[in-house]
């Protein structure tokens, strides 16, 4: 069997995907129409199964469609002149900040402790054209700094009356801006140029190098609290374990440590966020990053879900009319197991498909 490789025509996907909502919505809507009428009847009788069962198999074979346009069009990428644009802006916008970086980083003496090499097995620093066309991927995709600072803002009643916080992964700022506003003195690193050039230019004390070689210069027991949003999903499992273990090292007893991520254990998330990004190594399950924080030392570790996925993208659930639910006609009661059977699936699809794009795992120094 041939593989149809002709290109996606997001014009169509978008037709199909409103098409499929209106075949949805009508369906869903003629079921709440006759389920509104068989309501206010006083009594049912066996011909009102009839219209009912009929706008119930009507529904469910919309239920298919629904679903497989929502998820084609995911797969989609907007081709608007606007959007692409305003990427290779952001990427020609970068470019010329990493150059100007260049040329005053060529004059100055090698790095020092808190700008080590790389270490592996984290993967090595991009060119500084690639770290503004991945900046530019962030600001496309991720969002404008202003929209994940007001997301990660959640985590800093964690950090309240912390001296010393690290953000690892600081990326543009945004954790380390809320942190400032909260009167938290904070540092950043990040391996990214563009990233940490953008931080520093909003005022931020953030350094470019690797994580792990950052927070070993650093003197054990020297920060109560560590934060790395969004960075886990980067790291080989073998550099990850380390990292705790040495975060563990240099954190204060009682110190929190937070770490968010994208939830792959929501199908949304997993196909419409994480492998989008190419420079992810591998998802991790929620269950499976609170064991390695709880393995590496961390006490009363927690999961905490966040940016639930919005409801006009799930599955809705039926309502059986009350006199149907009281009938003791076969064919009533057979109806009302059949929409509940309905109702039972969207609930699990739901928790499955469109639950919660991103977790943090929380935990404590002992």
């Amino acid at each position: 069997m041939g593989t149809d490789m002709s290109p996606i025509d997001p014009g169509r996907l978008e037709r199909e995907r409103r098409d499929a909502d209106r075949r949805y919505n009508d369906a869903l809507t003629a079921l709440n129409t006759v389920v509104e009428r068989l309501n206010a009847k006083p009594a049912l009788v066996r011909e009102d199964f009839a219209p009912l069962t009929h706008v119930l198999i009507a529904y469910l074979q919309q239920i298919t469609a629904f679903v497989d346009t929502k998820d084609r069009q995911l797969g989609a990428t907007a081709a608007e002149a606007a959007t692409e644009l305003h990427a290779k802006l952001s990427v020609l916008e970068g470019t010329v900040r990493a150059i100007a970086q260049s040329a005053v980083t060529s004059h100055q003496p090698p790095a020092t402790a808190l700008q080590p090499p790389a270490l592996s097995p984290q993967p090595s620093a991009l060119s500084p054209l690639d770290d503004a066309i991945y900046l530019a991927f962030e600001e496309q995709f991720r969002g404008p700094v202003e929209s994940i600072q007001a997301k990660q803002i959640e985590y800093v009643p964690l950090f309240a009356g912390a001296r010393s916080v690290v953000d690892i992964g600081c990326g543009r700022g945004e954790f380390l801006t809320a942190l400032k506003q909260a009167g938290v003195a904070a540092r950043g690193v990040d391996m990214n140029h563009a990233m940490v050039d953008a931080a520093r230019a909003r005022g931020l004390d953030a350094v470019q190098g690797d994580a792990l070689a950052f927070l070993s210069s650093l003197p054990d027991e020297s920060i109560d609290g560590l934060m790395s949003a969004q960075v886990v999903e980067h790291l080989e499992p073998s550099y990850l374990a380390r990292l705790l273990d040495v975060a563990r090292q240099k954190l204060t007893p009682g110190a929190v440590i937070a770490l968010e991520t994208i939830n792959p254990a929501c199908w949304l998330a997993f196909f419409s966020s994480y492998i989008r990004d190419l420079t992810h190594v591998r998802p991790i399950h929620p269950e499976t990053l609170q064991f390695l924080v709880r393995a590496h030392g961390f006490e009363r570790v927690a999961i905490r879900y966040s940016a639930p996925a919005p409801d006009h993208v799930k599955m809705r659930t039926v309502e059986a009319p009350p006199a149907l639910q009281v009938s003791s006609d076969p064919a009533a009661r057979a109806l009302v197991q059949l929409m509940h059977a309905v109702n039972a699936n969207a609930t699990i699809l739901n928790g499955l498909l469109f639950s919660h794009f991103d977790y943090a795992v929380i935990g404590f120094r002992s």
